[in-house]
């Protein structure tokens, strides 16, 4: 093998063929000079001398040295990459000739990494051929001519005088730089992302969240420990409530039908005060309580109504009568109101339950439970005044409910809630005589000495009275009053009730022409019985009279000179403030 040498640093070049085509110089006319290649052809020598100062890479003299080109490389392709091989020129005559080496084998030397295929064999030696023996050395022979370039391909070549033909034309990869053209597109720009602004203040607030939420639910935390203790803490079992699942008839049920009807009112005036309740009767305001709780009230006192639900509202008296202890007062703008439904008293039987709702001592929304004990109990309360204007006659409705001073007023419930009476008075313990609900004291039920609170006996109104007398208050501010048209002796200590025989302050014991006269009563008469129920003194007689309504009939039982009769009489009416 021989192997090819670099010549020395600043050794004359001798251009062949090869070199001559390469630079572009003059081609010489074939039929006049001998071929190129041949020993004896000259060498044609440039217009100027050789430049002694001339730069490498530029070579020899002259005007036409051109810049060396700008190529720009691309990206190596990965190893192992098979890369189409170069196009191959066709010599004069027709014969291929062997592939041009790329221009970058010349400019990038091959070195023990060199990959195979783009810049020569691996391990190339520097300035060594890659092609094999037999074309290296002299016995190759001369190297075909240069292909005929295109028309207009020439281009100067430095050193040689005469422009010789183009080298082939170089691959894509390493076509000539316009620093003018426009760069060839890539893909669409991709513009950096914006730099985010903020992004300390975002982890400010990221770290204040994170401490609220810490603090919550610790927070969270040692409520619910408080609350519920701690995991080791004994928890004792416990039923659930049944909310909401009480019967309507029931005590719970009962309260919770009439509570929003049921009213407290508080009274002051001459130098009086007092607390009672009440219960509305319809959506116009109107609350029906007793005559002894606003009493007091007179004509300049006041009266404040508070609600069961906590509103409050002024009063004012629109009626009230002293002989059924009745009285109507009346609120203004108030909304909402719960009126009660009325029951029919008569109806009532012993035994029944019954609720009484009121405010005792001032306790509001105070619900006791208890049955009827008895109907048609004959009492009497106040008679203050001393004249007897002030007493009231009650046939009453007797319940075991506890019934206290507070009580007066409020209504008495059956077990589906309607009122049958109004709670009005109790009997006191002790001296064997009665008080009203209030704590005053007076009449046939009085006994100032008694015992203040319930002892099981209390008393209400019947509702199908307080009924008749409620809608004449409302109505026409006065209630009218049965009669019989007889005076009475309260001091008879026999059985019955016996017309008196003289008159007070020149009095006729029977008034004339009254309902007594037209029955045929007489003085000294003792009636025995009304309508078949006994009478034991005059004030049951009384409360007899008063349970009916002027003009109702009543069949009573007379005993005159040890002889017993019945008469028939038609009720009178009187009016009475």
């Amino acid at each position: 093998m021989t192997l090819g040498q670099v010549p020395a640093a600043g050794a004359p070049r001798q251009p062949g063929p090869d070199a001559e085509a390469a630079t572009g110089g003059t081609r010489p006319d074939p039929r006049t000079e001998p071929p190129a290649g041949s020993p004896t052809a000259p060498r044609q020598q440039p217009l100027h001398p050789e430049d002694p100062y001339s730069t490498p890479p530029y070579g020899g003299p002259g005007p036409w040295a051109p810049a060396p080109l700008v190529q720009r490389p691309t990206a190596t392709p990965a190893h192992g990459t098979v890369l189409p091989p170069a196009p191959a020129a066709v010599a004069p005559g027709g014969a291929p000739t062997a592939p041009a080496a790329p221009q970058d084998a010349e400019r990038r030397p091959a070195g023990p990494h060199t990959p195979a295929g783009r810049f020569g064999a691996p391990d190339a030696p520097v300035g060594h051929s890659t092609a094999p023996e037999a074309a290296v050395g002299p016995a190759a022979g001369p190297p075909p001519p240069a292909p005929e370039p295109a028309e207009g391909g020439f281009v100067p070549h430095p050193g040689d005088g005469g422009p010789r033909p183009a080298p082939p034309a170089a691959p894509a990869a390493w076509r000539q730089y316009d620093p003018w053209s426009v760069p060839p597109s890539a893909g669409p720009v991709v513009l950096p992302a914006p730099r985010r602004r903020g992004r300390r203040p975002a982890l400010v607030f990221a770290a204040v969240a994170l401490a609220l939420l810490a603090g919550g639910a610790g927070g969270v935390a040692g409520a619910y420990i408080e609350r519920y203790g701690g995991i080791d803490d004994i928890k004792l079992p416990q039923v659930a409530g049944g909310e909401g699942s009480r019967s309507p008839e029931s005590v719970a049920g009962i309260a919770r039908a009439a509570l929003p009807g049921v009213v407290t009112l508080h009274v002051r005036g001459n130098a009086e005060q007092g607390t009672g309740t009440g219960f509305v009767l319809d959506r116009q305001g109107h609350i029906l309580t007793n005559n002894h709780v606003v009493e007091s009230a007179g004509a300049g006192g006041e009266i404040s109504v508070t609600f069961s639900g906590g509103q409050t509202a002024r009063a004012k008296v629109v009626g009230r009568d002293g002989g059924y202890d009745l009285a109507v007062v009346q609120v203004e703008g108030v909304t909402g109101l719960h009126p009660l439904t009325l029951g029919d008293s008569d109806a009532a039987q012993v035994g029944d339950p019954v609720v009484a709702i009121g405010a005792p001592f001032d306790l509001a929304n105070t619900v006791t439970s208890g049955i009827i004990s008895a109907k048609q109990r004959p009492i009497t309360a106040g008679g203050k005044k001393g004249d007897g204007s002030d007493v009231s006659y009650v046939d009453a409705l007797q319940t075991d409910a506890p019934i206290n001073p507070g009580n007066s007023g409020g209504p008495l419930v059956d077990g589906k809630a309607r009122v049958i009476g109004i709670n009005s008075a109790i009997r006191a313990a002790d001296s064997g005589s009665g008080s009203d609900s209030n704590g005053g004291s007076g009449g046939g039920l009085d006994g100032g000495s008694g015992q203040g609170g319930s002892i099981g006996l209390g008393f209400a109104i019947p509702i199908n009275q307080a009924k008749r007398v409620a809608e004449e208050l409302i109505n026409t501010g006065r209630a009218t009053h049965p009669v019989i048209g007889v005076t009475l002796e309260m001091e008879y200590a026999g059985d019955g009730a016996r017309v008196t025989e003289g008159g007070k302050a020149g009095a006729q014991p029977v008034t004339p022409g009254g309902p007594g006269a037209k029955a045929g009563l007489r003085p000294g008469d003792v009636i025995t019985q009304v309508d078949g129920a006994p009478v034991h003194s005059g004030e049951e007689l009384i409360i007899k009279v008063r349970s009916h309504r002027p003009g109702d009939t009543l069949t009573l039982t007379v005993q005159r000179d040890g002889a017993e009769r019945s008469v028939r009489l038609t009720l009178g009416s009187s009016a009475r403030n």
